[in-house]
């Protein structure tokens, strides 16, 4: 492996009023030891060359101890969520009072028979469930609830015009669409916008076997081969409902799950559910259409002026159900880092004031960073979970956050979202066995060349400091090789303080 050389590395640290490089313009004087300086820098010199890291460690009272360009801005992958979601846990009690859960209309057709089409109406919850085994929030319960009203419908028509249609946020990138991580966001949203492939191994020479919703037609180019390795691969294009599966799969491999992305939620809702009509003995006559709601410059509160925000009219629900506390969509947002869910976040905060776009998102998220005296040079946000590849943070910026969050009445309870080190979400192979298992908790974030992580760390001495670490630029596919260093780096810091 190659190790980047010590000039590589920009460590602003100031040790009696020594320097090993100017500060930035608005950086604090870092105040640690020459010692913990260098050992850091050496770890981080082990992460590829051309690797570009930012980081910045504070105590609680804002206090830096070691800082490495804390002020330039990089791309923060799902460190985007933290500015999500730590908006909406300010704004619970409104979110919490806003109706969320999907509901479903009858209204009348345009054919004389039947007389009635089905509306499933989305209203930004991003729980609702069409599995086997749902207990809660499940799309059955809206259709046994038709199934009560009447034996024959025409349309069935999935609508989440509460929000624009927006599926994809500016920066996406194209080859995303296809995979869960890119799937289309919806106020409709069901299964977390994506549909399970069960891939099984074949005889030998023959193609695996597919299973799984007839939602995508499937051309199966995959072969079963000797041996249990997984070599499978996929590709739909977007906006197309052909899926290629491609590659191998060993004759004496365990089943794979492929998870493909949803283009249109409101469509792939409502096509469920006239599966679940249709399993019911409910006769359905007509197509599965959608309805939406095309963005316009007064969704974007810049261009709204004294434009009234654009509110549609919904039909009046026959079945509804219950929403569901913003805390736990908090919790599912960050410590698995669920996309889906932190844009409908975004979304949804959108719509307490604006009309549910994402700039009306960002207006909220923006109002907050305010308060929060969060320095606007040191973010510019596209996207409410960080698939985007526009956003932009700095650690200081970051670091500001988390320590105002920290203060707040709630703060604590927002810290137990994020994932633990070497316990649990997507901290959870990380971290253990050193001194930081079950002490640090952070929002981790991985997107292109990027690997980042943000949150509260216990120091040795046992008070809590706050980090921020980000890594750009990493080449080719090792953005795994940035996390070891990275990883290394904060127990490092935190076992000399």
């Amino acid at each position: 492996m190659r190790k980047q050389p010590f000039d590589r590395l920009i460590l602003s640290v100031a040790v009696g009023g020594l320097f090993l490089s100017p500060l930035p313009a608005r950086a604090q004087p870092v105040q640690t030891d020459m010692a913990l300086a260098a050992r850091v820098t050496g770890i981080l010199s082990a992460a590829p060359a051309g690797t570009r890291y930012g980081l910045i460690v504070t105590d609680m009272d804002g206090r830096e101890l070691i800082s490495i360009a804390p002020d330039q801005r990089f791309m923060p992958g799902s460190n985007t969520k933290i500015y999500t979601t730590a908006t909406a846990w300010a704004h619970r009690a409104a979110l919490d009072a806003t109706p969320s859960g999907a509901g479903v209309a009858l209204v009348p057709s345009a054919k004389k028979k039947p007389r009635s089409d089905v509306v499933l109406v989305g209203r930004g919850d991003s729980r609702l469930s069409s599995a086997d085994d749902c207990a809660r929030d499940c799309l059955s319960t809206l259709a046994d609830a038709i199934r009560l009203k009447t034996k024959r419908v025409h349309d069935v028509i999935g609508d989440d015009s509460l929000f624009p249609d927006q599926r994809w946020s500016p920066g996406m990138s194209w080859n995303n669409i296809p995979t869960e991580s890119g799937t289309g966001i919806s106020a409709l949203t069901i299964d977390d916008n994506e549909l399970p492939l069960i891939v099984k191994p074949g005889a030998g020479g023959a193609p695996p076997t597919i299973g799984g919703l007839p939602y995508y037609t499937i051309e199966n180019r995959a072969l079963t081969v000797p041996g249990n390795e997984n070599k499978l691969d996929y590709w739909r294009d977007p906006g197309s409902h052909l899926v290629r599966i491609m590659g191998s799969i060993g004759v004496a491999a365990q089943p794979q799950r492929l998870r493909l992305g949803i283009d249109d939620p409101a469509h792939y809702a409502a096509w469920r559910l006239r599966t679940m009509l249709e399993a019911r003995g409910v006769k359905v006559k007509g197509a599965v259409t959608v309805r939406h709601r095309p963005l316009l410059p007064a969704d974007d509160p810049k261009e709204r002026k004294d434009t009234p925000v654009a509110r549609p009219v919904l039909p009046p629900l026959i079945a509804e159900l219950p929403s569901l506390p913003i805390a736990e969509d908090v919790m599912l947002t960050n410590k698995p880092s669920q996309n889906v869910y932190s844009e409908l976040l975004l979304r949804r905060l959108g719509a307490l004031q604006g009309s549910g776009s994402i700039a009306d998102g960002q207006a909220a998220v923006t109002a907050l960073m305010t308060q929060a005296a969060v320095p606007i040079a040191g973010y510019e946000l596209a996207d409410g979970s960080g698939m985007s590849t526009y956003n932009r943070t700095s650690p200081r910026a970051t670091a500001t956050l988390l320590r105002w969050v920290a203060a707040q009445d709630w703060g604590a309870a927002w810290r137990e979202t994020l994932p633990i080190g070497g316990k649990d979400g997507t901290l959870r192979r990380r971290f253990a066995g050193t001194s930081l298992e079950g002490r640090i908790f952070a929002k981790t974030g991985s997107i292109n060349a990027t690997r980042a992580l943000s949150g509260y760390m216990l120091a040795k001495s046992g008070r809590t400091l706050i980090v921020s670490v980000i890594a750009n630029d990493v080449a080719g596919d090792q953005g795994a090789l940035a996390t070891g260093p990275m990883d290394a780096a904060l127990v490092a810091i935190a076992e000399a303080n």
